[in-house]
């Protein structure tokens, strides 16, 4: 996925993604919430978007958002002037793929619908990793491409538009699983259909 392309898709997805798409994923988004308000301390949301899930989190919560794209930054940041959201630090415009954070910095890492996104997201989770501290939580929330049947067929149908859908539909898991910090210790297949993936890992 091309960063030109990314930011001219998000451009146009801006204003009508909260009752789109941002329906769709809402499940996905309540199941990373409520696992890091179990938490504490800081968060870091890769990918923040236009800040669906900040008035979720819980009150006690330090949380830094970041997002590529300042179309979407915008609409987040008046989500959090008119909310009020004090748990939210900071929202900045960042490339994942180079986080402008000291390593061990964050006790929760988490990306939502983002990893099929970037480009290259092994480095994004490479650098996930990283600002995260040892023993601490990365969380991910994504679509994977199956391996067979009609969704499947569906994927492979509809990856040559990836640049202009603004994520890629036959996007494996297994790109994303070669951190070797980082160990699965839970992972959920949502609705609708099981289209989603949530995936719980661990810092060593």
């Amino acid at each position: 996925m091309d960063l030109d392309a990314v930011k001219s898709s998000y451009r146009r997805w801006a204003p009508v993604y909260d009752n789109t798409f941002g329906r769709i994923t809402r499940m996905g988004r309540k199941r990373a919430v409520t696992a890091i308000n179990a938490g504490a301390g800081r968060v870091l949301e890769v990918g923040v978007g236009t800040g669906l899930s900040l008035g979720d989190y819980a009150p006690h919560l330090d949380i830094t958002g970041i997002d590529y794209s300042e179309d979407m930054l915008d609409r987040a940041r008046i989500r959090v002037a008119t909310e009020s959201l004090t748990q939210v630090r900071e929202l900045r415009q960042m490339d994942a793929r180079f986080l402008d954070f000291p390593d061990a910095h964050f006790d929760t890492v988490v990306a939502m619908y983002l990893v099929s996104v970037v480009p290259e997201p092994e480095r994004v989770m490479a650098e996930m990793a990283r600002v995260c501290k040892p023993g601490g939580q990365v969380i991910i929330v994504n679509h994977f491409a199956r391996e067979k049947g009609p969704l499947a067929w569906i994927e492979r149908a509809f990856a040559p538009l990836a640049d202009r859908l603004g994520w890629h539909p036959d996007f494996h898991r297994a790109r994303i699983m070669g951190e070797p910090s980082l160990q699965v210790t839970e992972e959920w297949r949502m609705a609708p259909l099981g289209l989603f993936t949530y995936l719980r890992l661990q810092k060593a």
